[in-house]
């Protein structure tokens, strides 16, 4: 039988499902991590080097699995840095349970040593939000935790002070000994109002140019996904969670949308008459229908993001699944395939043109080489995952998702240095699975000592990080979005592929594209986890497939008021994908 609090709150946690935790020791949460030290048969710790890591790592298993993701940090600061992977949890509704550290109850709010109330703190973060009191009330609070938390699809923060954590069983008030605590977890199936089903079929049957949009919350739709394009034969666009809703070769896709978007898809929301949105929320209106082109139907299971982009004419409340399934029995199959065959033959333009960048023999490399290289020795099993940046739209464009993939990304936080740990969240949540993941040299070096990790894991993960010595992303925001020269975007060099043969793992390195193949091939036959360090062109600009009138004149007023390398900029501009770009 548990004997304190700490035991209690791990045992309910197990009863709730959770079979992994990742965290960092401390001594304001030790009696937690004794607790999980004498139930190693049952829970698996994962010992992160950085707590901001260990929530990712959370927000990540919880997004693969389903399940509720866990971690843990201490007192003061280790409960702060869990914050960045908790937003990300909280922005992209993944289920997690976090636990933190307080000092001892009798001098918390006195100004002792990492003094930080980290519940207050986590107010905003957190669907559910508690201070444990005892041993008696751990059972209660922990379970009503791991509730709030798949029920709300957000955090929970339990937060324990040092004594409390090693406090034995106290006596129970009388009412409180008369509660007991659930440890199982009943969901239901909610389904749309049947007339709004009704509705969302007359807009789209009558409807001449139906496209679809579709996100993370399709993923578990996909045959139901793919049945809606072609009874309307329908161009499916996908937001980056949703990448691997449809294969990158499926017929009835035309891509990413928005600024890492295809000539496809920024045809289809140009001349779509209505859009069906499936599971999304994708942020950014501005490549959305203008508003009043298109009706707008939109399925998803939380009724408060119903009309959060563009006002919906039809909302269908409920699970992504049964309400295609309810929606396709009242399609009727449209005959005219213009508009599909028009988004198809763009996509295939949109493919061609990228072609001469991912074969591009020039010097410094084109980074879309290593990265269409590395896609295409992808395993059929792989799992694959992306950190945010400059590389975030290569691998939305050039890695070719099939089947069989997953992937996964921080999608409404976008939060750079997430990719190691989604990478190992992948390990713990598919053993055995080949993990592939794409890196900036900004974001590793910010969190390159999980790689570490990793290495104690011996996972099956290759790396391939993009060395161009720039914040790349943000280089091409300040000088589309803003018109400003290049400013603060430097990276210093980091020789990743000697840091990752100190850590135990193995490095290679490659510059050259006429080296592409031979070094990834020797990458791929290396066990345990790799770095592939691909030196590459800083000046290669990213993007959008139809390059707008103000982002054209931004461009033109930051080169010819001084960023640097302007001339290697001008030169790239004349070079494919960007010619093509440029011209709309």
């Amino acid at each position: 039988m548990p004997s304190n609090a700490s035991e209690i709150v791990i045992d309910t946690l197990h009863a709730w499902g959770v079979d992994t935790i990742f965290g960092l020791a401390g001594d304001g949460i030790n009696g937690v991590v004794e607790a999980l030290r004498t139930r190693q048969d049952r829970i698996r710790f994962v010992a992160v080097r950085h707590e901001e890591s260990a929530a990712f790592m959370a927000a990540a298993y919880a997004k693969w699995t389903g399940r509720i993701g866990c971690c843990f940090a201490t007192t003061g600061p280790g409960g702060l840095h869990l914050l960045n992977g908790l937003y990300d949890a909280k922005l992209d509704l993944a289920p997690v349970v976090a636990l933190t550290g307080l000092p001892y109850h009798d001098l918390a709010d006195t100004f002792t040593q990492q003094d930080v109330p980290l519940d207050r703190v986590f107010a905003d973060v957190a669907v559910y939000n508690a201070r444990v009191m005892g041993a008696a009330q751990a059972e209660a609070v922990t379970s009503l935790a791991c509730r709030t938390a798949l029920a709300r699809r957000g955090v929970a923060h339990l937060a324990l002070a040092t004594d409390t954590q090693e406090e034995s069983e106290d006596e129970a008030s009388p009412r409180g000994s008369a509660q007991t605590a659930g440890t199982r977890w009943q969901d239901g199936l909610r389904l749309p109002d049947p007339a709004e089903i009704e509705k969302a079929a007359a807009i789209l049957n009558g409807a001449q140019r139906v496209a679809i949009l579709a996100g993370r919350g399709a993923l578990d739709a996909k045959a139901e996904l793919e049945q809606t394009a072609q009874l309307l034969g329908a161009p499916v666009a996908k937001a980056l969670l949703g990448k691997a809703v449809l294969p990158d070769d499926h017929p009835y896709t035309t891509g990413g949308i928005g600024y890492y978007g295809t000539f496809g898809t920024h045809a289809v929301m140009a001349e779509c008459d209505a859009l069906l949105i499936v599971g999304s929320t994708f942020p950014y209106v501005e490549y959305y229908p203008k508003p009043g082109q298109a009706r707008i139907v939109q399925i998803d299971r939380d009724a408060q993001r119903i009309g959060l982009r563009q006002a919906a004419e039809a909302g269908l409340v409920g699970d992504a699944r049964a309400a295609l399934e309810m929606l396709n029995a009242r399609l009727r199959r449209k005959e005219d395939r213009s508009f599909l065959e028009k988004a198809q033959a763009e996509t295939r333009r949109w493919y061609e043109t990228l072609r001469a960048a991912e074969t591009s023999p020039r010097l410094p490399m084109n980074p879309s080489a290593p990265v269409a290289a590395f896609g295409a020795r992808l395993p059929a099993d792989a799992v694959v995952v992306s950190d945010s940046g400059h590389h975030t739209g290569l691998v939305a464009r050039h890695m070719r998702l099939g089947p069989g993939h997953d992937f996964g990304v921080s999608g409404l936080l976008a939060s750079m240095a997430c990719a190691i740990p989604y990478a190992v969240a992948a390990g713990c949540a598919y053993p055995g699975r080949p993990i592939f993941g794409v890196i900036g040299d900004g974001g590793l070096s910010m969190q390159l000592g999980e790689f570490a990790t990793a290495v104690a894991m011996g996972l099956p993960l290759k790396l391939l990080v993009l060395r161009n010595g720039s914040l790349g992303q943000i280089k091409w925001e300040q000088i589309l979005f803003l018109g400003h020269p290049e400013f603060g975007c430097e990276v210093p060099a980091i020789d990743f592929a000697r840091a990752a043969e100190a850590m135990g793992g193995r490095g290679f390195t490659v510059e050259d594209p006429a080296q592409l193949g031979a070094v990834l091939d020797q990458a791929m036959a290396a066990e345990g986890p790799v770095i592939i360090q691909a030196i590459v062109d800083p000046n290669e600009p990213l993007l959008p497939a139809v390059v707008s009138e103000s982002y054209a004149k931004h461009l033109r007023k930051a080169l010819y008021e001084g960023t640097k390398d302007a001339g290697a900029i001008e030169q790239a501009l004349e070079r494919e994908p960007s010619r093509s770009m440029l011209k709309g």
